[in-house]
């Protein structure tokens, strides 16, 4: 009998191994979603107050292995043990706000009945059935576990699929759905790379919840797109910020630099162009150059050890990093702090003279580069902003608030910030996805919840109707009722609505 694949387990600070665990064959997974199918029967029909108390459940167990999830977190990704614990309690607040207002946005609604003036008219969701979730790497925590919570309160079973780079993370959360007895039954992990990830779409999932690069996620679309297979990506980033010529300089150097290298680059709405307009482009260089020197890299698996900047997480990310600086400078960037590499650690970078030619401009970089280019005025700067097939976030500062909004308001992305970078994924309520090439759908908030549920219309009536409208207008000589009905009902009269204008008018 063949050996079963292992996933090792290696912190990418250190080269260590600290663990591994069986990959799941195809049959296995395929087993999973069959599995879940049948438990779909039982958890869909438990009341949504009652899947909340069991979440409720998985919160206080979370809560109490808080430095068991720090500490995996902090080995399998290389990030600081502050950051670990920063994910849990992003995914903790999260739950709070579904727990809180879950009952109530999956209620069913009603809605205006019309001309129908005996019926009842409603609005339902209901559950998909299996819901596979595809996490990535860079956050395992907090970007697995929200669409988990979100589809199983929503009624539907889960087979969640963990990134194979950061196994350990995978298997701790099987670990802690394994420790709530009423909900272990509902939710299945299985480990694997992009070969079981296949494996379990072509089982036929009934939704697809897929973070992932924009790469992987088309890939994944084809296959799902091939089996009608609802899917709903979170996809990869190409931020822009706009420093207005009104802007507080020193502010948003300060907050800009750090939207670009925390998590080491690592985050899918991190900062990854900047666009200053000229009165303001030297004094914010500067700045952003002195605040970026102060930032230092580094690895500690103590919880209170000073901040640090983790290294990369993927090797093969740090390739992509690699290719987008040799790119630049040989198109004539200009690097003002270059960072050191040692290992899978890269320091903080700035570079400018930077132009939309460079793939540091076009492609997701994923890594710790603050590429800053000198705009004429706004317009040159949303211009630029708008020129990328990606559209997840964008960032604008300045004193005027007026000022920001209107500048903003022509930004094609889904997610907007005034003032501020990277802080729209820590508020539970607010809806979180992108536009273009950065993916479809929305995680996080009312709009997330209700992604992982079908709406059913439902009309209720008690026969025999007292006043069939349409049946009724169908009689013979009835047409003059409908008429009058139409200008009574829309307020404009059927030669007004209907008839066409005479040539030359």
């Amino acid at each position: 009998m063949e050996e079963a694949r292992q996933l090792r387990f290696t912190n990418p600070a250190t080269g260590e191994q600290f663990g591994q665990i069986p990959v799941a064959t195809a049959s296995e997974a395929q087993q999973a979603l069959c599995d879940m199918r049948v438990a779909f029967e039982t958890w869909s029909q438990k009341p949504v107050r009652e899947r909340a108390r069991i979440l409720g459940e998985l919160q206080k167990v979370m809560i109490d292995a808080s430095d068991e999830i720090s500490l995996v977190i902090n080995q399998d990704t290389g990030k600081s043990r502050q950051d670990g614990l920063i994910e849990l309690f992003m995914t903790l607040d999260l739950l709070q706000l579904y727990r809180k207002h879950g009952p109530k946005w999956l209620a069913r609604r009603r809605v205006p009945r019309g001309l129908f003036l005996f019926k009842e008219c409603f609005v339902e969701q209901r559950p998909f059935g299996t819901v596979l979730v595809i996490a990535p790497w860079n956050y395992p925590f907090f970007l697995s576990m929200p669409p988990v919570l979100a589809a199983l309160l929503a009624g539907n079973t889960v087979v969640l699929k963990p990134s194979e780079v950061t196994a350990a993370t995978g298997a701790l959360m099987e670990r802690l759905f394994q420790r709530v007895p009423e909900l272990a039954s509902y939710v299945r992990v299985v480990h694997g790379d992009s070969e079981v990830g296949a494996a379990l779409v072509q089982a036929e999932p009934d939704f697809i919840f897929l973070t992932g690069s924009t790469k992987t996620g088309k890939l994944v679309a084809k296959a799902a797109g091939e089996k009608l297979i609802p899917i709903s990506c979170e996809l990869g980033g190409k931020d822009a910020v706009i420093v207005l010529a009104d802007a507080d300089v020193k502010k948003a150097a300060h907050w800009i630099t750090w939207g670009a290298f925390y998590n080491t680059g690592q985050t899918c709405m991190a900062v990854e162009r900047v666009y200053v307009t000229e009165p303001v482009y030297d004094a914010f260089v500067r700045e952003a150059v002195r605040v970026a020197r102060k930032l230092k890299v580094g690895y500690s698996y103590e919880k209170k050890s000073p901040y640090y900047l983790g290294p990369m997480t993927d090797p093969r990310q740090l390739q992509i990093v690699n290719e987008h600086i040799e790119d630049a400078l040989k198109k004539g960037a200009r690097v003002l702090l270059q960072g050191k590499h040692h290992g899978m650690f890269i320091e903080p970078t700035v570079m400018v003279d930077v132009d939309h030619s460079m793939l540091l401009m076009q492609e997701e970089t994923f890594g710790p580069i603050l590429p800053i280019v000198r705009v004429k005025d706004e317009e040159e700067a949303v211009r630029l902003a708008n020129d990328s097939k990606f559209g997840l976030g964008a960032s604008v500062w300045s004193r005027s608030r007026a000022h920001a909004e209107r500048v903003a308001s022509q930004l094609n992305v889904g997610t907007l910030l005034i003032n501020d970078v990277i802080a729209q994924i820590a508020v539970p309520a607010l809806p979180f996805g992108g536009t273009k090439h950065s993916g479809s759908g929305r995680i996080h908030g009312r709009e997330g919840l209700l992604q992982f549920t079908q709406t059913r219309a439902l009309a209720i009536s008690t026969p025999p109707n007292p006043l069939d409208l349409a049946t009724h207008l169908r009689r013979p000589g009835t047409y003059g009722l409908g008429e009058t009905l139409m200008k009574l009902v829309f307020g404009v009269t059927p030669k007004q609505r209907m008839e066409p204008r005479a040539e030359g008018v």
